[in-house]
């Protein structure tokens, strides 16, 4: 079923969480207000929609519901294989002064991700290279754009290598945009796609491992707090998977 009534049937399905759903989602919460609501996602849980018959974080966002029905409201998403830090809003007014927020460049990101092979070079700077949106089949990809692409979106991330050695490096990441898939293009563009990721270009096998998933993860995020007070700072420690990543290339 599709359109109106499909999305409708969605949403009937996801307000019957389980018990086990409701601890999971509580599970994640790393900050919360009366005002705002931040959770640690995992790797594997979509921020919304998709086409899996699985409950998303916005489904499972019901788990925080108020007697009126009104539940926290996503501020922006993450890839459905990058873990860490997601914003929401419990109140309409709050999600208001944060969409603007977004949109005004005045929340700031920061993710760690580990690239191979070797550290970048140089190992710090700005990246600044447009990109734009490819469909393929049903998939969307994000490909490197000429600026004169009349399709071309600016997209600026500044990044740092923090470790590294001759196989991979461990690298922090500062989106100044917000694209699809930026970072993983971006990086990819200099010729250190992120581990894991199979659509562009990542290593699948690392210090004789496999590489379990995207090595992507929004370690913190910075916010000017709706209610007033100047700005907020929430970190997601870093996942255990990505951990191990790390300790088996001796750069944690």
């Amino acid at each position: 079923m599709g359109g109106a009534a499909g999305e409708e049937e969605r949403r009937v399905k996801a307000a019957a969480l389980s018990l086990e759903d409701i601890a999971f989602v509580r599970g994640l919460v790393i900050f919360e207000d009366a005002h705002v609501l931040a959770l640690n996602k995992p790797a594997g849980l979509s921020s919304q929609g998709g086409r899996i018959a699985a409950h998303t974080l916005d489904d499972l966002l019901a788990a925080f519901a108020k007697s009126s029905g009104n539940r926290p409201r996503l501020i922006h998403r993450l890839d459905r294989d990058t873990s860490g830090v997601i914003l929401t809003a419990r109140t309409q007014p709050g999600a208001a002064f944060l969409g603007k927020a977004m949109m005004a460049r005045r929340i700031r990101k920061t993710y760690l991700a580990i690239v191979a092979p070797g550290a970048p070079d140089p190992r710090g700077g700005v990246i600044e290279t447009p990109l734009r949106r490819e469909l393929i089949g049903r998939e969307a990809y994000m490909r490197v754009a000429g600026a004169a692409d009349p399709e071309a979106q600016a997209a600026t991330t500044r990044y740092r290598t923090l470790a590294a050695n001759a196989e991979a490096a461990l690298v922090e990441l500062s989106p100044r945009t917000g694209r699809m898939h930026q970072l993983r293009v971006h990086l990819a563009s200099i010729g250190r796609p992120i581990a894991g990721d199979a659509r562009y270009g990542g290593a699948l096998v690392l210090a004789g491992a496999s590489v379990p998933r995207l090595m992507l993860h929004a370690a913190a995020l910075v916010f000017p707090h709706p209610a007033g007070g100047g700005e907020t700072r929430v970190e997601a420690p870093t996942p255990d998977d990505m951990a191990t990543v790390l300790q088996r290339l001796t750069l944690a």
